[in-house]
């Protein structure tokens, strides 16, 4: 079953649509801020090295969105689909990161939002893998809905990493 991974989505204050070469520069100046990356199990994204590590995935993954603020046109940030799996009807979003003026507010909810609205065409569940350590991304979990599902490890660049596992389920 087909999946669009790299769609273009149009909210009320943010739009999505796929991520390009010429995007790096853009999410780097949101990627350099070291508080981005503060919980996550790889601060060093907030270094040129590590955003370049990090975005070379994304270039090359099917799935990887940018999200622009409607207002300004401005890069605020990425997310981006992956672990499509037809047969179980099921795919994961995450990789998600947003400039922190943007942090708190609504931007994360119409974000998830309308990709939940995109991949539940397809999928009947979708999955957030989050560090167990990152207490800001598990708050903004339980902020949209999401359920804690199980605890487990995931492989990150050759190390198992502790992550807990949320879902939200096809309404």
């Amino acid at each position: 079953m087909y999946f669009d991974l790299q769609p273009r989505l149009q909210g009320q204050t943010l739009s999505l649509r796929p991520m390009t070469a010429a995007d790096l520069e853009p999410l780097w100046q949101v990627s350099s801020d070291p508080l981005v990356w503060e919980q996550h199990p790889e601060p060093a994204r907030a270094t040129r090295e590590g955003f370049e590590q990090f975005f070379s995935g994304g270039l090359a993954s099917a799935g990887a969105l940018v999200v622009v603020d409607n207002a300004t046109g401005q890069i605020i940030g990425s997310s981006r689909y992956y672990d499509w799996d037809p047969q179980r009807g099921e795919v994961a979003i995450g990789y998600t990161f947003l400039a922190r003026g943007y942090w708190g507010g609504a931007a994360n909810r119409e974000m998830k939002q309308l990709m939940l609205d995109h991949a539940f065409r397809w999928a009947n569940t979708v999955w957030f893998h989050v560090a167990a350590s990152n207490q800001r991304s598990r708050r903004a979990m339980e902020k949209i809905g999401a359920r804690l599902a199980h605890e487990g490890q995931r492989p990150l660049h050759g190390q198992m990493i502790d992550f807990v596992y949320y879902r939200i389920d096809r309404p």
